[in-house]
């Protein structure tokens, strides 16, 4: 997220909007249980001075919701909010694993960027590289669905497809100069 706000300014910004969201929707008669809410997750800038941790992320985020959004919503899928694929997947995977027990709606995830862009580049409109591309999509997909589940491993990261092949086309794109 871009800016240099704290992870406490975020956190109070949030759920302030939050709570407008839901007292107009509740005035609109919107059935919070046919809904899916797409919210950021709470965090600082990226210009801030003090990063916060992983579990500093999830804590707040998830303290945010509890605080702003009705236990009937029908989930919760996150925006990855210009995080890396690895940042986006460690902080869901962190809240599923510490609070999914807790919590009146499912966490998952809704992201474009942090799932795509990895595949893009690889792939570069260029048909020689699309079963590279498609393979590096299946891998963060995985990456996603073991975060939602709680199960996601930074491990998993050293042994991705795109990071391997990516290396690989670099060398032979390099050896074709």
């Amino acid at each position: 997220m871009d800016g240099d706000h704290s992870l406490e300014r975020c956190h109070e910004t949030t759920e302030q909007v939050l709570h407008i969201v839901f007292n107009q929707l509740y005035a609109q008669r919107v059935v919070f249980e046919f809904m899916i809410l797409k919210p950021n997750m709470v965090m600082p800038g990226k210009a801030y001075s003090k990063q916060a941790d992983v579990a500093q992320v999830a804590e707040a985020t998830v303290f945010c919701l509890l605080q702003a959004v009705p236990a009937a919503v029908g989930g919760v899928a996150f925006l990855s909010g210009g995080q890396s694929c690895a940042s986006a997947s460690v902080h869901l995977n962190a809240m599923n694993a510490k609070y999914s027990s807790r919590l009146p709606w499912p966490l998952t995830f809704s992201y474009a960027r942090a799932i795509q862009q990895p595949a893009l580049q690889l792939w570069g409109g260029l048909d020689a590289n699309a079963k590279v591309a498609q393979d590096a999509l299946l891998y963060r997909a995985k990456c996603n669905r073991a975060a939602r589940e709680g199960k996601y491993s930074e491990k998993m990261e050293v042994a991705e497809p795109a990071l391997v092949a990516a290396e690989g086309l670099h060398s032979h794109l390099g050896s074709q100069d």
